[in-house]
């Protein structure tokens, strides 16, 4: 499947997938990942090595050239352990695409223009063919919290959620710079049934997981002020999320 609209898709398929083939409907999810590496060259590398057991549907490089590393209704190896809602292990769900970006520990980067403008084009390609609900494009973090950061803060989420790809809330600047460290008055325990309920996993019988969890959703909704601590912009932007208000 050669996506129309853009320019010059190689392909350079990977081994790591699942030799099953999957319907059309079956693909519910888009994920977006960062390498983390620290060039190209290392990561195609690793995610062609049949010895890496990892693997992605589409790659986009530091140029914002796309590579499909294996087909659309194969599944790659992207997503690990995983949840969201109701879903567990996404790889079966899921479409991911990896973006070059040398990350967190290799001196992460504000992603290229041109890396961005690729990844709208192939993301609204499809989002078309598979009926994809804003809502299910997420991040690695979203959906494996504890242990992932990518794409991480310097993703721009508002922006492409502007074209439609992905939510962002509604509350504007002013009211975010306001309440931004602001302590929360209302109990803890409400913004985590709020996060649940948006999609996140969440076991509050695990203190020290909690944390990680806010962690990720401030790096996806509130990159600003990463902190892990819950306050009443945090509170306001998952109300905003819920209600679509």
């Amino acid at each position: 499947f050669m996506p129309k609209n853009v320019e010059k898709m190689s392909t350079n398929y990977s081994p790591n997938f699942d030799l099953g083939k999957r319907g059309k409907k079956n693909i519910k999810y888009i994920i977006f990942h960062y390498t983390g590496m620290k060039s190209d060259k290392l990561a195609i590398h690793k995610l062609t090595s049949f010895n890496s057991k990892v693997s992605c549907h589409y790659y986009i490089d530091k140029n914002g050239k796309l590579i499909q590393l294996v087909p659309d209704l194969y599944i790659a190896w992207h997503a690990g352990k995983s949840y969201w809602k109701d879903d567990k292990s996404l790889n079966n769900s899921s479409i991911g695409i990896e973006i070059s970006n040398p990350g967190h520990d290799h001196g992460y980067k504000v992603f290229k223009k041109k890396q961005i403008e690729c990844l709208i084009k192939i993301s609204k390609i499809l989002i078309k063919k598979y009926k994809i609900k804003i809502q299910n494009i997420l991040g690695h973090s979203d959906i494996s919290p504890l242990r992932k950061k990518d794409p991480g803060e310097k993703f721009p989420w508002r922006f492409i959620a502007n074209k439609k790809i992905g939510l962002w809330h509604k509350l504007n600047l002013n009211k975010c710079n306001k309440l931004r460290g602001q302590k929360n008055s209302i109990d803890n325990k409400f913004f985590f049934i709020k996060l649940k309920k948006f999609g996140y996993f969440v076991n509050t019988s695990k203190k020290n997981e909690l944390k990680k969890v806010v962690t990720s959703f401030q790096r996806r909704f509130r990159p600003e002020l990463i902190d892990g601590k819950i306050d009443k912009e945090c509170f306001e932007i998952i109300k905003s999320l819920i209600s679509g208000k």
